[in-house]
């Protein structure tokens, strides 16, 4: 793991609008002061399914492959991640394990805040905290849309077309 140079995100060339990436200038030098911030190779395994949550990921650069693994050991890839995403927020907020595993498909700068200095800086940070709420109800309803695609998919030409007439 190699060390990026430690840039504040307020000088960073990569910040997007992302819950942690908005707020005063006071608010980020306090961000600055609890990440960790690492170049990493293509490959790296950022965290597993399963395993015990240490905190959040933010991808300042690259991408990472995000997947699942089924009861019968076939793994499927979810979506690719990119720049500006930020991974395992909802395990790091829950407390819970990480609910998929993440793997960089090029090397990329990576910001890790553990999961205590995330929940504290949070409490502290009350209008960041309503950013995090939004944003986990995006990925919520961007999860209901694959879900709703791929479902009627399945059944496009059964029961799906004499169910299009249903009112939802």
């Amino acid at each position: 793991m190699d060390s990026a140079p430690h840039t504040s995100c307020n000088e960073c060339d990569h910040r997007v609008e992302g819950p942690l990436c908005v707020g005063s200038q006071e608010m980020i030098r306090h961000l600055d002061e609890i990440k960790e911030q690492r170049m990493l190779p293509q490959g790296t395994l950022l965290f597993e399914e399963g395993g015990p949550c240490r905190g959040v990921f933010l991808l300042c650069e690259g991408s990472a492959r995000l997947s699942i693994c089924s009861e019968n050991g076939q793994r499927l890839v979810l979506r690719t991640a990119t720049q500006g995403e930020m991974l395992a927020l909802g395990a790091s907020l829950s407390g819970e394990a990480y609910e998929y595993t993440a793997e960089l498909l090029e090397p990329a700068q990576v910001v890790f805040i553990k999961r205590e200095e995330l929940l504290k800086f949070l409490r502290d940070n009350p209008m960041i905290c309503l950013e995090v709420v939004r944003h986990l109800s995006d990925d919520l309803h961007r999860a209901y849309d694959r879900v709703r695609a791929i479902g009627l998919a399945r059944t496009r030409g059964g029961r799906a077309s004499r169910a299009g007439n249903l009112a939802c």
